[in-house]
């Protein structure tokens, strides 16, 4: 097995490497996606204008359901694939901005997947808006030569422009639905649909020449609607559509209660995860009640919730009345990292430091963000870390054992622990400051990087599951752009699930 970021800091992609050959997977010209840019913060405005005045993908999203089963998708939106008992699919989170971060996953995702049945996108297909102009080198192009159905749930950037062109593509729908009624000037509703960014015309012969790429007969896949349930082996699969602001539409929530009863042992795949950042996130459904509500009931039988939105890795087991649930937040399929150092000591749901994994290690995260910042701010000299120091002076906020050992030589010193300060570091629950937690909160609302801008290694990754009648295997590959995690993707975490 290759080494691991959890191993050597090489087998995280530190230090003189070859880089990877990702890039000539890329067109030849690649507009880089700015998160800060006035542009992209315009374009991407509605999730505010649902914040303020109030969200409608719940009365769209029927809409769009509505249409499918009356062109004949089956009412439970439940697809039936022939696998055997024994099977393997893909799941990869927030894929789609389409630069190097996303391509520099591509060959390793094609290595640990070319058996597998299916694979799943987990939340946000296509920055920054979801537009059907940006499939073609943000979905078909990284992905054709996959050869097995893609299937995939929206995030709130898909959202951006109603879901039209994620309809078109994975539900075979053709046309939005019909507008909601005008409505009544000044009011609330007036002022979001005066405002609400809308998608404008497609170019259709582009569009078709895009879905050329993945053309094969065994490519193929048409879902039901924006969410769905899978029937394959001894597993179901059952995928929610969050919308814009993370929760469930009645709708969609009295659909979930149904599909979930029984026995067979199920996973959920989320565009918002139920625990993220030390963090319980339950997930509210109009009218009342959670969707964890719904994974925790033991009639149910949930082995696991999967999510994306958040841009890496973490694992949290969760004892439920004496089973175990693995929540998983598997946002790093492609888009700029989320930092991970910023997470402080685990202790949430009974899951403390000991059982929680994540990736990157959160002292990789923080030497990745500090030299970033000392390139951006021009005080390499003060701001960058090293791995070493930023694992070491990581160690000491948390008061935790390391994910990987730092080099004897390294120190945490004055300026270590100013840097990591300003940095966001998280640290031990029983020691935050008043200070503290609102840096924390500053940094990963405003200062994360926001664009995709930098070299190897991006802590990228995806996960294989291995489905068995009696278990089910999930392990997390890393991606880093580098060549040597190209030809062989190290497994950066792993766990056993028993399905009986």
């Amino acid at each position: 097995m290759p080494d691991s970021s959890r191993d050597t800091a090489q087998g995280a992609g530190w230090g003189t490497a070859e880089p990877g050959a990702y890039k000539q997977l890329m067109p030849d010209h690649v507009e880089k996606l700015s998160w800060l840019s006035p542009r992209t913060l315009w374009a991407a405005r509605n999730g505010v204008l649902a914040t303020w005045f109030g969200d409608p993908t719940g009365h769209t999203r029927s809409r769009w359901v509505a249409r499918r089963e009356a062109a004949g998708a089956p009412a439970d939106k439940v697809i039936r694939r022939e696998v055997p008992d024994a099977f393997s699919f893909m799941v990869i989170g927030d894929t789609g901005e389409g630069d190097d971060p996303q391509y520099a996953v591509v060959p390793g995702f094609l290595k640990a997947g070319q058996d597998t049945e299916f694979a799943v996108i987990a939340s946000d297909v296509i920055y920054p808006v979801g537009s059907a102009a940006d499939y073609g080198t943000k979905f078909f192009r990284p992905y054709q030569d996959y050869p097995a159905p893609i299937y995939a749930i929206p995030g709130n950037h898909d959202w951006y422009e109603d879901l039209g062109a994620f309809m078109r593509v994975f539900c075979a729908d053709t046309a939005p639905p019909a507008p909601e009624p005008r409505p009544r000037a000044l009011t609330r509703a007036w002022w979001r649909a005066l405002l609400w960014h809308r998608p404008g015309p497609t170019d259709e012969q582009r569009l078709a020449a895009a879905r050329e790429l993945r053309s094969a007969p065994g490519q193929q896949a048409v879902q039901p609607g924006p969410y769905w349930a899978i029937d394959a082996g001894p597993v179901r699969l059952v995928g929610i559509d969050t919308g814009l602001l993370g929760t469930l539409d009645a709708e969609q929530g009295a659909w979930l209660r149904e599909v979930s009863r029984g026995p067979k042992p199920k996973i959920l795949i989320t565009g918002s995860p139920l625990y993220v950042d030390g963090e319980h996130h339950p997930c509210p459904i109009e009218g009342g009640g959670t969707v964890d509500d719904v994974v925790r009931d033991p009639e149910h039988h949930y082995v696991a919730a999967i999510g994306g939105d958040i841009h890496n890795y973490q694992r949290y087991p969760v004892d439920v009345d004496g089973r175990t649930i693995q929540y998983v937040v598997a946002g790093g399929g492609g888009s700029f990292m989320h930092a991970t150092h910023t997470i402080p000591r685990v202790l949430v749901g009974g899951v403390t430091e000991r059982d929680f994994r994540c990736y990157p290690l959160r002292g990789d995260s923080l030497a990745f963000y500090s030299r970033l910042y000392g390139r951006r701010l021009r005080l390499p000299g003060f701001f960058a870390l090293s791995e070493s120091e930023a694992t070491a002076v990581v160690a000491e906020r948390l008061g935790i054992e390391p994910g990987r050992a730092p080099a004897p030589q390294a120190r945490v010193t004055r300026r270590t622990r100013l840097v990591a300060s300003l940095l966001g570091t998280g640290g031990r629950p029983d020691r935050r400051s008043r200070f503290r937690l609102p840096v924390r909160k500053v940094y990963t609302s405003l200062l994360s990087p926001g664009s995709a801008t930098y070299s190897p290694p991006f802590f990228k990754s995806f996960l294989r599951l291995d489905v068995a009648p009696e278990e089910l295997r999930l392990r997390c590959f890393a991606a880093t752009g580098n060549r040597a995690q190209e030809l062989d993707p190290p497994v950066e975490d792993e766990v056993v699930i028993p399905l009986k």
